[in-house]
């Protein structure tokens, strides 16, 4: 395992919720990474994130590490959720609360 992958599967695997992200949830720099940081504060859960635009290495890891081509990406005790599309609408159909609840994560919001 490279020195990225076992930073990501790192960052995966020891934080309930991590976002890999573009900016950081006090400035997003992407619209897409803002929704998301949006419905998990909405939400009232603790997470974690990574901007991947300090590190090309990053940038090109968490999309090889998933195998999904966009950023941001969200992950929950350990699995991949989905970029901005799918938290966006698995939030609004109430799937993503349902599933962090389900991870024992507590939610203090609902849609």
């Amino acid at each position: 395992m490279t020195d990225i992958n076992a930073f990501i599967d790192d960052k995966v695997k020891n934080n309930d919720i991590f976002l890999f992200m573009k900016g950081s949830p006090d400035f997003p720099q992407c619209g897409f990474s803002g929704q998301v940081v949006q419905i998990l504060n909405y939400l009232g859960v603790e997470y974690s994130s990574a901007n991947v635009l300090e590190s090309a290495e990053l940038r090109d890891g968490i999309k090889a590490y998933a195998n999904w081509p966009t950023i941001p990406q969200l992950y929950v005790k350990g699995e991949f959720v989905g970029g901005a599309d799918i938290v966006r609408e698995m939030f609004q159909a109430g799937e993503l609360q349902a599933q962090l609840e389900a991870a024992g994560i507590p939610v203090k919001q609902s849609a």
